[in-house]
């Protein structure tokens, strides 16, 4: 199986990368408005360019090193030292894992861009995500996946947190850190233009939804039945997501709208990410079910309660998502609940913090925000001198 092995990941690292080239890039560019979207697609671009050599040169080694400490890797790995095509990582080429691993460091910041959009200087998004990568993503990966701390034998004992596939390392990260952009950003000047392009909505929506195939079923590892239904309890809590989002929608608004199904696929798809490796398809129909309704409430929340313009919904979406279905694997008793929960504080805690200074230290060096003249022009055309769209929109 070591050569079916190596096929499998080969193709589901390439789905990873596919999700946010161009699935998140279209699906966040088709939410903001119209003289906004190829900075979406730049900020999206550029950060899986980035993402990718800092992975290569620091994060790999930061995440997956040989470090006995439990909260870091070390740099004995970094650019790769020590890795060639022979070295192996269980059954799959080192530097196969390191691949697909990569793919997983480019979008976890990448979600983070929908809290921020329309709003936030270029300069601020490369410094910001880099940081927070390999202070804060690279870290986490390595408590939980990289035999750390918060793994089997770690600070919470023989029972580690299980995270699948990155309800905790991806989702929460990601979604906490939004949450605390979008909160020191302040809200957007215009914050009622609708979505310029719901087609790219739901296309980007769609490729998401293929990718996360390689996303939660690569994440198995191997070629195997437990990567198959890995896969078929992913496309089943997103449907059912999809669809009681929209149920919800219709029982409070009296429609349904294009917008409102696709992101309750996200939400499903958020949801059973850390939970595909243990749940059967029934209890992920039950997961994605209820993340539907779930993820909408904390929209609310956040947009009306809270006043916070986490403009793309990161955090009720992935956030929540993410959070929700990582509380599961101990609801349904694949480990112990509060060990799931102790994890989850323990890494948001360590967010907050490194997201808080990280805000603080970069916005030193360079503006956090555009000036109100480029916000209102848009973007495109008067940070990166292009627009989509001939059009005042």
């Amino acid at each position: 199986m070591v050569g079916a092995d190596t096929a499998w990941i080969i193709v589901a690292t390439a789905l990873v990368l596919f999700m946010t080239l161009p699935g998140l890039s279209l699906f966040y560019g088709g939410l903001v408005r119209a003289r906004n979207v190829l900075s979406v697609f730049m900020h999206c671009y550029a950060i899986a360019c980035l993402m990718s050599l800092l992975w290569f040169a620091f994060g790999y080694s930061i995440a997956f090193g040989d470090s006995s400490t439990g909260y870091w890797g070390g740099l004995g790995k970094a650019f790769l030292s020590g890795v060639t095509a022979d070295t192996l990582s269980g059954s799959l080429p080192e530097v196969l894992f390191f691949a697909f691993q990569m793919t997983f460091a480019i979008i976890t910041p990448a979600l983070i861009v929908g809290a921020y959009v329309e709003r936030i200087g270029f300069s601020f998004v490369l410094v910001f995500s880099s940081l927070w990568m390999l202070l804060c993503y690279a870290p986490v990966v390595h408590w939980i996946w990289g035999g750390g701390i918060l793994s089997d034998g770690g600070v919470l004992g023989d029972i580690g947190v299980v995270d699948f596939a990155g309800g905790i390392v991806v989702h929460e990260t990601a979604g906490i850190a939004a949450l605390m952009l979008a909160f020191y950003l302040g809200p957007r000047r215009n914050k009622t233009t609708p979505p310029h392009n719901p087609g790219f909505v739901m296309i980007g929506a769609a490729m998401l939804w293929v990718g996360w195939f390689g996303f939660n079923g690569g994440s198995q590892l191997a070629a195997d039945g437990g990567a198959a239904m890995a896969i078929t309890v992913t496309h089943i809590s997103a449907a059912a997501a999809s669809l009681t989002w929209a149920a919800w929608e219709r029982i409070k608004f009296g429609k349904t709208s294009l917008v409102g199904m696709v992101t309750g696929t996200i939400a499903g798809l958020a949801s059973i990410t850390p939970a595909a490796g243990s749940v059967d398809p029934l209890q992920a129909l039950l997961i994605g079910g209820i993340a539907g309704i779930l993820c909408q409430e904390v929209v609310n929340i956040v947009r009306n309660m809270l006043n916070i313009d986490d403009t793309l919904d990161v955090f009720a979406v992935h956030g929540i998502g993410g959070i929700f279905g990582t509380l599961m694997i101990g609801f349904f008793g694949y480990t112990s609940f509060i060990t799931q929960l102790s994890g989850l504080v323990i890494v948001g805690l360590f967010t907050v913090f490194i997201t808080y200074i990280l805000i603080k230290i970069v916005s030193l060096v360079t503006p956090i925000r555009v000036d109100e003249e480029t916000e209102t022009n848009g973007l495109d055309l008067t940070v990166h001198g292009e627009r989509a769209y001939d059009v005042n929109s």
